[in-house]
């Protein structure tokens, strides 16, 4: 079953909403946790038991773990088996870009079943030219998995470059949405792309075929109803809203943390009909 088919069933079955899993360390204090390893791992657990069972998406932070080492690595690794047994997709927020046998390497790590950091999906960084991502893009198609490409992200300093002309018009950004675009139309909702919600966009994403990761709902501002607006023109069967802080404050209660999903999933669907 291809990507694009499990992603659209899972929306189906538990509705538009990627639930961040992002234990830095203001929110292991906040929750009442040691910033260690032993403090991690009872967050990890938490966020899998009250998350994983009704997102569509779980969205573990990569980084978060990765700043404890190898430890921090095996602690992500219980929190990815344990959120896609859950019946989640997981979806590996790591942004690796590199070239060659680098970018390959990254890609059975997260992609290929014989790693345990293997995910349903991974997000990648173009900005070395999209064609350097094209064995991450092989390596999808063949496991039906998917992708998240950055293409126009929420914070401010990546507007230079993102909005930047390229030489055949347009922007760089809709450059990496276009060639999205192009994969898609070969092996449907392969590629998606990363668009904040914070902030109009200015792309067309009519043709892009692919899920729409739209990160900044909640804790950086963006509101439910500002979804409809921000995306039309787009496909919104396609667009998958992101939250982490606003939903992980409502830790460490298991049953809190389910009820800030579901009332935020219920919000975004309200927002979207």
């Amino acid at each position: 079953m291809s990507f694009g088919v499990r992603y659209a069933e899972a929306v189906a079955a538990r509705g538009r909403l990627c639930a961040g899993i992002d234990p830095h360390a203001a929110l292991l204090t906040e929750w009442g946790l040691p910033v260690s390893v032993d403090g991690l791992r009872v967050f990890a657990q938490s966020c899998v038991a009250g998350i994983a069972p009704v997102a569509a998406v779980v969205k573990p932070q990569v980084a978060f773990f990765e700043q404890f080492g190898s430890a921090g690595f095996a602690v992500l690794e219980e929190t990815i088996a344990g959120c896609r047994a859950a019946g989640a997709i997981v979806l590996a927020d790591a942004k690796r870009g590199d070239i060659g046998s680098t970018m390959a390497a990254y890609t059975t790590a997260w992609l290929d079943d014989a790693s345990r950091l293997c995910s349903d999906a991974v997000t990648v960084s173009p900005y070395l030219g999209f064609g350097s991502l094209d064995p991450t893009v092989a390596a999808a198609r063949a496991s039906d998995r998917g992708l998240f490409v950055l293409a126009r992200t929420s914070n401010p300093d990546g507007e230079a470059l993102q909005n930047a002309s390229v030489v055949d018009g347009g922007t760089v950004a809709q450059a990496i949405v276009d060639a999205a675009a192009s994969v898609n139309a070969e092996s449907s909702g392969t590629v998606g792309v990363v668009v904040g919600a914070t902030r109009e966009h200015g792309l067309d994403l009519s043709a892009l075929g692919g899920p729409i990761l739209s990160p900044g709902l909640g804790a950086q501002g963006a509101t439910a109803a500002d979804l409809a607006r921000i995306f039309d023109g787009a496909d919104v069967t396609w667009l998958l809203p992101a939250a982490s802080r606003s939903i992980l404050r409502s830790g460490p209660d298991v049953a809190g943390l389910r009820a800030a999903v579901e009332s935020t999933r219920d919000e975004v669907e309200k927002a979207l009909r």
